[in-house]
């Protein structure tokens, strides 16, 4: 029987970027949002991978639950379900009814105290109609009340999402080494009972009247800030739901630390600087958990140490677990209640995770397990995601795990996004304030193109390199190759792109490994080696594909004329593939950085990286000395930045269809 389906007038608010994952095709995504933020807040999608035999719409839910589980940061939660399907022959009561028993099933598998009061939301997009996030059609439904299916009137996209998302909460982050020994008789092999109780007593420890939680702002290093503030086990609340409005506060509390809201440790002003990484702008909460050794007394007393003799042989396994959680939390949230209902529900289901990954037969061979977060483009809160880093990363059985992970996110299955070099950084070291190159200390300038002034290209369509780079030009690190090394650093900028993605882990090459590159191969004789010979096009294709294994593809063209045509070929590229580009033209080479192009008119403008300043890397003097930015074929005074009696090569560096 059909759902009776009515309009109202409660309004779904949109954050994430997209809600269609990539392919067309029939499934089911889970729509996540967050107690902390208005209700109905889409934040983010994730893919329903695991289904009931050939049955798309048809979620194996304890292997969903499992898995969403290890992946999304407390503090989040599935509150809605978006089937696509193209099979438009059926009623959409039918598939609305699908989408809200779906995410109520899988609601009550996720949370043991779920509120049936909870209003979730059903939508559908039939993809033979329509595959765009404008044609998704919304509905909702509360949970103990399955029979009355609304259809929703009013749909907000909301222009700053991360401002959105951070301005009201923050992270709670927690990381918690633990050792587990676990002794066990010489008469048998099976520690995996022996290994569940000791899971088992670690979770009743994390309530234990003698834990005490030490908590304090990240940057606590830092002095004048606000003090740490301790939690002792007695003090926590039971672990029942997050209040409905987590916002209200109850300011009638045993003691002080107990009426403590997480903004205790966050200053009211709010940099006006625009989002640029949870790493760099969210405000963030440190906890560490200690156990008091000693027995309860008035009196100090000296740890006491108790002897449990064995009655028979047996042997010792150590385990080592680490454990790492983020929560996301209302600034407003006692931190009390983020410790009880947010921050120990996470480490018990991390430490359940591991206990899953863990296969009885391999925990004598000490799998190393260990948690990293990930903050994808376009995600507006980090993922979790538990790695056996025994397997190395190219190996297929860590290829595979990465290609499902980028399957349920909806990232593309061409570029390196959740490998551990991926990971976000929230430790608090003094390696952090270095900056976030890849090379620890380097002080090079990074995307220099950002913020330079437009083209001037009338009605023209930007395309620019995806991703980050360093700009290496003449005399970096005290080395003169003015006038002959201008191609070697462009294919330095470019070799450091790949860095940057992730793609290698190779060093950025000095002139000299250039040159003895080009001779190992049997491109050059030994005598090159040291000298100040020009290298072109050709010579760095050799060397991107024997260090990095990139492949090029080679664009020539007879006259600094002809390069304007080659505009929508080279924005092409960008948008597909997204690598800089170098420019070669008789004694002169340059990095390519992006176009402008007016497809209907023709007029066009280059984003040139110039490698041939000679300067100290001041951002300021290199954009207004012009030498990163925007360059016409013909200026408006008639001047030619391409030379017209020379031929050009350009070197499209392809990206690697890896994850």
């Amino acid at each position: 029987m059909g759902k009776e389906i009515t309009e109202n007038g409660v309004e779904i608010r949109i954050l994430c970027r997209r809600l269609v994952i990539l392919k067309k095709e029939s499934g089911i995504q889970w729509l996540i949002g967050s107690p902390f933020l208005p209700s109905l807040t889409i934040v983010s999608t994730l893919r329903c991978l695991h289904t009931l035999g050939s049955e798309s719409l048809s979620p194996d839910l304890p292997k969903e639950s499992d898995d969403l589980r290890s992946l999304l940061p407390k503090g989040f939660e599935v509150i809605g379900a978006l089937i696509t399907d193209d099979r438009n022959v059926l009623k959409i009561e039918k598939i609305v009814g699908s989408a809200i028993s779906a995410v109520r099933n899988l609601r009550k598998s996720l949370y043991s105290n779920d509120n049936d009061n909870q209003v979730l939301i059903g939508a559908v997009i039939d993809l033979k109609n329509g595959v765009g996030e404008r044609d998704v059609r919304f509905f909702t439904s509360r949970a103990r009340n399955s029979g009355s299916v609304e259809k929703v009137s009013t749909i907000v996209y909301e222009d700053q999402p991360e401002k959105f998302v951070w301005d009201k909460g923050c992270i709670v982050r927690c990381e918690l080494p633990i050792r587990l020994p676990l002794y066990y008789p010489l008469n048998t092999e099976d520690v995996e009972g022996i290994y569940t109780q000791a899971i088992t007593d670690v979770e009743c420890k994390f309530r234990d009247p003698q834990v005490t939680y030490l908590i304090e702002a990240h940057n606590s290093h830092s002095t004048g800030g606000p003090q740490p503030i301790v939690l002792h086990g007695t003090e926590l609340n039971p672990p029942e739901e997050l209040p409905e409005n987590a916002f209200s506060i109850e300011t009638a509390r045993e003691s002080t630390a107990k009426s403590l809201a997480c903004s205790y440790f966050f200053s009211e002003t709010k940099d006006t600087m625009p989002f640029t990484s949870v790493e760099e702008n969210a405000d963030k909460i440190l906890v560490n958990i200690m156990f008091n050794r000693s027995r309860n007394s008035l009196k100090p007393v000296a740890p006491i140490a108790e002897y449990y003799p064995a009655t028979e042989g047996a042997k010792l396994l150590v385990v080592d677990h680490k454990l790492e959680v983020l929560c996301y939390a209302a600034k407003e949230l006692l931190l009390m209640d983020a410790v009880s209902k947010l921050l120990i529900p996470a480490l018990i289901d991390q430490l359940h995770s591991l206990k899953n990954k863990i296969s009885p037969s391999l925990l004598a061979e000490h799998p190393k397990l260990q948690p990293y977060h990930f903050m994808p483009s376009d995600f507006l809160h980090p993922i979790t995601v538990l790695y056996e880093l025994s397997y190395g990363e190219t190996e297929m059985k860590q290829v595979e795990a990465r290609r499902s992970l980028h399957l349920r996110l909806g990232l593309p299955f061409d570029r390196p996004l959740l490998r551990v070099a991926n990971a976000i950084s929230l430790s608090r070291t003094k390696d952090n304030t270095e900056g976030n190159s890849t090379q620890k200390g380097s002080s090079l300038l990074k995307d220099v193109h950002h913020g330079i002034p437009s083209s001037g290209v009338s009605g023209g369509f930007v395309s620019l390199v995806q991703g980050s780079y360093e700009y290496y030009h003449y005399l970096q690190d005290g080395f003169d190759d003015s006038g002959w090394g201008c191609a070697y650093r462009s294919l330095q900028t470019i070799i450091s792109w790949f860095r940057l993605q992730h793609y290698t882990s190779v060093h950025v090459p000095s002139h000299r490994e250039i040159q003895q590159s080009l001779v190992e191969i049997g491109d050059k004789d030994p005598s090159f080696i040291g000298s100040r010979e020009w290298i072109g096009a050709i010579e760095l294709s050799f060397v991107l594909d024997k260090l990095l294994g990139v492949s090029c593809k080679v664009i020539n063209v007879r006259s600094g004329a002809e390069l304007p045509e080659k505009c929508r070929e080279l924005a092409l590229h960008f948008e597909n593939q997204g690598t800089p580009i170098m420019i070669g033209g008789g004694v002169l080479a340059y990095t390519l950085l992006g176009v402008d192009y007016n497809e209907a008119t023709g007029d066009c403008a280059f984003l040139i990286l110039d490698p041939h300043y000679t300067g100290n890397d001041d951002l300021k003097k290199i954009v207004n000395g012009g030498w990163c930015g925007w360059k016409k074929a013909v200026d408006s005074k008639g001047k030619h930045f391409f030379l017209h009696d020379k031929f050009y090569n350009l070197l499209l560096p392809q990206r690697p269809n890896m994850v």
